[in-house]
């Protein structure tokens, strides 16, 4: 079916692509910000164009028929590859433009990619950013988002991830809770002093990590329920209020590590929780300012050297602790 490319326009591809990716044709036209019915004409024409039936419709869901599974897989090279090519003939073409919505976690989205907000409105100018500061994982085409900031995401089919920077989680507390109390030496030792937990409101459970050091032991800690939260933001808190000892990502923390307003214990533990990434929902025709942000973040991460100060790795053939 590849070949049937040559008769068709990119709107009717698109239109089909995204129509598939999101189940239906009003989530594929809020993508577009087209009108549903402009968005089903499109996939109608090239129904009629190719003299197949690309989805069963129903007037909750559609699915694709057998034709369109296959020519939807036969077109993801071509699009992709098209993509590239209309995007590296047109960077001398007009700036990218428009709204771009964006989600991203409240505390991190505040501490580390809001900074950079005056920089890229500086370089696209004719952006304007819609960037909403939220705990969930959004449905990137059915809500409209061009792109999410998150770490640990399932990802939905048809969804692209760059990752940013690692997720490390650490053991911290503050300096005044760990005043005349022993250091632990090993995740074990976590089970003689004050916790505080995270119960994760999706599942009803409570958020356990395997941490491992630099030889490759793995150990899950005992960590005392002294005090339960559902939100990273209010455990952070709640260990600098000197309420006991928290497993929270590096870069929920690195400025109260490297400011003293908490301290890193077990500094040879941490647990690998993915990445922090970038996601966004496919390669085939991406706008450009899409694209334009995609490759700003990365490189506005590289350049603050947000990875390296993320990662809560041990130095190699070291047992002293993390310098921060």
């Amino acid at each position: 079916m590849v070949e049937s490319l040559g008769m068709e326009t990119l709107s009717n591809l698109e239109a089909f692509v995204r129509s598939a990716e999101a189940g239906s044709f009003s989530a594929a036209a809020r993508r577009l910000a087209l009108t549903p019915a402009a968005v089903s004409r499109s996939v109608a024409m090239l129904e009629r164009n190719l003299g197949v039936r690309l989805f069963h419709r129903s007037t909750r869901k559609l699915r694709l028929t057998e034709a369109g599974e296959n020519f939807l897989a036969s077109i993801g090279g071509p699009l992709d590859q098209l993509q590239g090519a209309i995007a590296t003939v047109g960077a001398d073409g007009p700036a990218p433009a428009g709204t771009l919505k964006l989600s991203m976690p409240p505390s991190f989205g505040a501490a580390h990619v809001l900074p950079l907000l005056p920089g890229f409105l500086a370089r696209y100018p004719l952006i304007r950013a819609e960037w909403h500061f939220e705990n969930r994982v959004v449905d990137l085409v059915a809500e409209g988002y061009d792109a999410a900031i998150g770490g640990a995401i399932e990802r939905a089919p048809g969804t692209v991830a760059r990752t940013l920077a690692p997720l490390h989680i650490i053991a911290v507390a503050s300096p005044a809770y760990m005043t005349g109390r022993r250091s632990p030496t090993n995740p074990a030792e976590l089970a003689d002093l004050d916790g505080i937990a995270m119960r994760v409101l999706r599942t009803g459970r409570i958020r356990h990590f395997t941490l491992r050091d630099a030889a490759g032991r793995e150990m899950v800690p005992a960590l005392n329920e002294t005090i339960v939260l559902s939100e990273p933001i209010a455990i952070r808190e709640a260990a600098k209020l000197g309420l006991g000892v928290a497993l929270l990502a590096v870069a929920e923390v690195l400025s109260d590590l490297e400011e003293g307003r908490l301290i890193r214990l077990l500094p040879d533990w941490y647990a690998d929780d993915g990445g922090i990434s970038v996601y966004y929902a496919s390669r085939s025709f991406l706008p450009a300012k899409t694209r334009a942000f995609i490759d700003w973040i990365d490189a506005a991460f590289k350049g603050s050297k947000l990875p390296e100060r993320f990662n809560g790795q041990p130095p190699r053939h070291s047992s002293g602790p993390i310098q921060r």
